[in-house]
């Protein structure tokens, strides 16, 4: 298992879908700008329940989470910088 630690601003509307015959019930779908570099971002659940409700364009975030093998970071935990 991998893990890691970003810091970066979200870039474009947060997409919330619901997942249908899956473990997961829900996913968020964005891109976050961590110094040059964009990066897909995703959350499921519990936490893209937090991020759709509390987060949008232009927040600075920090987040742990994983690479999955499409080179997305699965958020595992995400707090809003302050």
């Amino acid at each position: 298992m991998n893990i890691i630690f970003l810091k970066g601003k979200i870039i474009n509307e947060i997409k919330y879908e619901f997942i249908i015959n899956n473990i997961n019930n829900a996913i968020v779908i964005f891109k976050m700008q961590v110094e040059d570099n964009i990066i897909t971002i995703k959350g499921y659940d519990e936490i893209a329940d937090f991020c759709y409700s509390k987060l949008g364009v232009g927040h600075e975030i920090y987040l742990q989470g994983r690479i999955n093998s499409k080179m997305e970071i699965i958020i595992q935990e995400i707090y809003i910088s302050k």
